[in-house]
């Protein structure tokens, strides 16, 4: 997995449900057209405390093709820091974005303060915040790939929601992952006949060596990609702000774009099978 300009950030991959296969079966399950409806799709939770229902905005599947498994990651919408359940002042004072990412029996919690704070990513079990995740997965009964910019053109402008597919191999480390997220900006050039997706956030995982526990390895990125083979990426780390040629402080911020070679697809997704 080559990049132009990258200054990889030390992080991981999921696990929501690990499993084995045989060696043919994890190199031809990224041939089968097959992606989550994220309109309906959830992580429900089962405290009694808090029995929190979360929206799953993204799905990344690590492959590990020495060793013959996968590992499947859920990130989830983010929210903001809440006094949960109180009569009033619901928002905490000192407000940060909030985003759980689900890795098999982990839990990445990432807590987005306007500065870049030490404590930014908490891992837990994922039964010790919330009780037992039940995950609930809806797929799309009818998907179809869309391949030509006619395809492509022709759907955007209609209310049937977009998917996109981006994988991505590390051959150093025998390592790839298909990342699987909902297109919420499509551009379109009616006139030169062009088209760009631009979207996120997604759960980019690193490739470049394997990690304990394997949700560890994801940082937030956009992609933005118009063609089947490369996808360009910012992604979410700490980045100085400048000035008058000095560093007054950091922030999380999406910077430094990188790009890699990879495989693309846009996938239209009906909720609605076949007539």
């Amino acid at each position: 997995m080559k990049s132009s300009r990258r200054k990889f950030l030390t992080a991981g991959l999921g696990v929501i449900g690990a499993s084995t296969m045989p060696d043919s079966a994890v190199a031809a399950e990224t041939d089968l057209i097959e992606c989550l409806d994220y309109g309906r799709s959830f992580i429900c939770n089962t405290s009694t405390t808090n029995a929190v229902r979360f929206w799953i905005e993204s799905r990344t599947i690590l492959y590990d093709d020495r060793a013959g498994t996968k590992f499947v990651i859920y990130q989830c919408g983010s929210c903001k820091s809440e006094n949960t359940f109180v009569k009033e002042n619901l928002l905490a004072e000192d407000n940060y974005d909030f985003m759980p990412i689900y890795g098999g029996e982990d839990l990445l919690i990432l807590r987005r303060h306007v500065d870049a704070r030490e404590t930014y990513r908490q891992l837990r079990k994922a039964t010790d915040v919330w009780g037992e995740p039940n995950v609930r997965l809806q797929f799309g009964k009818t998907v179809s790939e869309l391949k030509t910019f006619e395809q492509i053109r022709d759907v955007t402008a209609t209310d049937t929601p977009l998917v996109a597919q981006t994988e991505i191999t590390n051959q150093e480390s025998g390592l790839r992952c298909l990342m699987e997220y909902p297109i919420k900006t499509m551009n379109i050039s009616l006139d030169n006949h062009l088209w760009q997706v631009d979207t996120g956030p997604i759960a980019f995982p690193d490739l470049t060596q394997r990690f304990d526990p394997p949700v560890d390895s994801v940082r937030l990125a956009f992609a933005a990609f118009n063609a089947p083979h490369f996808c360009d990426f910012v992604i979410e780390q700490p980045t100085p702000v400048m000035r008058d040629g000095q560093e007054v402080c950091q922030i999380l911020h999406y910077s430094n774009p990188v790009s890699f070679a990879a495989k693309n697809r846009v996938l239209s997704v009906s909720d609605q099978p076949n007539a």
